[in-house]
């Protein structure tokens, strides 16, 4: 019996999914367990196993192609296979409504159809130009050819890509290597444009979303911001002292996204969501940590933020701020925050606001270190400043509320034993 493969749903947030590279083609078997095809989300490019052993025999979306969750993506099933009437069945139910253009021809010719329903007329493609990888900059691979290229010791800056855009995929790596080391390289060009040339640049399904969450916070939330400026030295002193002890280096991030954990303990009313008609009092502190990658922004969270030591947070911060630059972050492990910071202090940036992400009630924006005239005892000496700004949502928060949280914020930053009390 024909299975219908459908676009999955691969986050909270997902809508449609796009096609970056199918793994086999109309004809080929697939086991069970096996990658059919990798679908970029909002938040990351992930490799889609079958569910069904059996005879690839139709593909519905091209590589490239953006389809809505539960498209039809293919058809699995016995050679010679009639899969018509249940991929018509199948194309009506669909939330588009509308057939997709097959991928390639069928793996056997089927009986005619129904006169109502005309059979797609298999048309062949051209071959694919193959794209010269860009001399700086990122590279466009798959998972599977990046995976494929480090184990052979493959440069994908050499490997041309046939894929979407220039996109290095399995075969651009399997044919390189089959011709590495017999073809002569190529003569360097030289051109001069006489004027800079425009370039329009695709929405990838991250931009998208990033563009429609934040826009339906910053237009939707009634942001207010609050900042206050803290005292860093015993913060630093007290990074140093432990640095020299613990398995692994802190950094001041840590120690703010500690800190933070610690004041929302005290203050629930910030550790909220608004859910249109109630507002959520969170019980759990989960923070999110923005990460910064080359399409835009993820938020990997650190779920029970309270309870964890500064080397956990550590760790667990690092280890998935390592997935979320290469894009390979769980659903779990991007859900469920309750507030959010934003760091831009390693960037020089000395004070910024943020936009609040939902559900969170706040978002804290953390600037960077720096040096200041301070009094001290009526003394002028040089001290260590740190700007910190509180996005608040109105609807959950008012300003009296914001700024009690970060008083007590900085009362364990200025003081970090607090923060283990």
């Amino acid at each position: 019996m024909a299975e219908i493969i459908r676009m999955p749903l691969l986050s909270d947030t997902m809508t449609e999914g796009t096609v970056v590279a199918w793994h086999k083609k109309v004809g080929e078997q697939v086991e069970a367990g096996e990658t059919l095809f990798e679908v970029e989300t909002d938040k990351a490019v992930m490799e889609q196993d079958s569910y069904y052993t059996g005879t690839l025999l139709y593909i519905g979306v091209k590589e490239g192609e953006s389809v809505p969750i539960d498209a039809v993506m293919a058809v699995i099933g016995e050679p010679g296979e009639d899969f018509q009437a249940a991929l018509e069945a199948a194309l009506a139910q669909s939330a588009n409504g509308v057939a997709t253009e097959p991928v390639g021809e069928p793996a056997s010719v089927q009986a005619a159809p129904a006169p109502s329903v005309p059979a797609p007329v298999p048309q062949t493609a051209p071959a694919p130009i193959p794209v010269a990888a860009p001399s700086g900059g990122r590279i466009k691979a798959s998972p599977l050819a990046k995976s494929m290229a480090a184990k052979e010791g493959v440069d994908l800056s050499q490997v041309a890509g046939t894929g979407d855009d220039g996109r290095v995929v399995k075969k651009d790596i399997e044919a390189f290597i089959a011709t590495r080391g017999t073809a002569a390289p190529a003569a360097p060009s030289v051109s001069i444009a006489a004027t800079a040339q425009d370039e329009d640049i695709p929405l990838s399904q991250m931009r998208k979303t990033i563009a429609r969450r934040l826009s339906e916070s910053k237009f939707g939330a009634p942001h207010f911001y609050l900042t206050i400026s803290i005292d860093m030295e015993k913060a630093m002193e007290t990074r140093a002292r432990i640095n020299e002890i613990a398995p692994t280096k802190i950094s001041y991030n840590d120690l703010v996204v500690k800190s933070a954990a610690a004041a929302l303990r005290q203050h629930p009313a910030i550790n909220s969501s608004w859910l249109g008609d109630t507002i959520r009092r969170n019980g759990n502190i989960n923070i999110g940590v923005a990460v910064a990658v080359d399409e835009g922004l993820l938020v990997p969270v650190i779920h029970h933020a309270d309870s964890k030591t500064l080397s956990q947070i550590n760790a667990e911060v690092r280890e998935l701020a390592g997935k979320a630059k290469e894009r390979k972050l769980s659903g779990d492990e991007m859900q469920g925050n309750t507030f959010t910071i934003s760091n831009l202090g390693m960037f020089g940036i000395e004070e910024f606001t943020a936009i609040i992400n939902p559900p969170d009630a706040c978002i804290m924006a953390v600037g960077t270190i720096t040096q200041e005239a301070v009094v001290k005892e009526g003394n002028i000496e040089v001290g260590h400043r740190m700007k910190i700004t509180l996005s608040c949502d109105h609807r959950v928060v008012d300003g009296a509320t914001g700024a009690k949280f970060l008083q007590t914020f900085k009362s364990i930053m200025e003081d970090p034993i607090r923060m283990i009390v």
